[in-house]
């Protein structure tokens, strides 16, 4: 009778640890599409972001889901252009507001801005920045900000 009701409570037990878990990710994830909203002003329902890790660093594209949105277009455009200016000078402020200051990756990429390379480019439905390092503690630390995005953003976000 031991064994049995302790193989149940178990089973309770995993089950709303289960539940927890999920709710704190999807609580997550509704922060941070407010944090997001304040930071990013384009409309998050109305875009999508794709990040590919790639061997040197990684591309995040950011694109309006109607590609005749010129608005959505305009306004993701101007936001990655400011990024990019940003991350040029070690400034990583929207991801940290967005994310927290504990995102991974983020530490390392703030310290080291100086070996990494981003650009830009406009793309016919948004734009992307390209990431580039040759340091691969960099590169890692680039990849783990991706991975944090992909999870944060939920299914506003595609790994590519």
């Amino acid at each position: 009778m031991i064994v049995v009701t302790l193989a149940v409570a178990a089973v309770i037990g995993a089950v709303l640890i289960g539940v927890t878990l999920s709710d704190d990710g999807s609580s997550r994830q509704r922060t941070v599409a407010e944090r997001g909203a304040d930071v990013m002003p384009f409309d998050l329902e109305a875009t999508t972001h794709v990040f590919v890790p790639t061997e040197t660093g990684g591309i995040q594209t950011v694109v309006a889901d109607d590609p005749t949105d010129s608005e959505q277009v305009a306004l993701i455009r101007f936001h990655l252009r400011d990024e990019v200016e940003r991350f040029r000078v070690g400034d990583f402020g929207d991801p940290a507001t967005i994310h927290g200051q504990e995102m991974p990756g983020l530490a390392v990429l703030q310290a080291n801005f100086d070996a990494l390379e981003t650009d830009y480019r406009d793309k016919p439905d948004g734009a992307e920045i390209t990431y580039h390092s040759s340091d691969p503690a960099v590169v890692a630390a680039l990849h783990d900000w991706f991975d944090a995005q992909l999870s944060d953003h939920g299914t506003r976000a595609q790994d590519g």
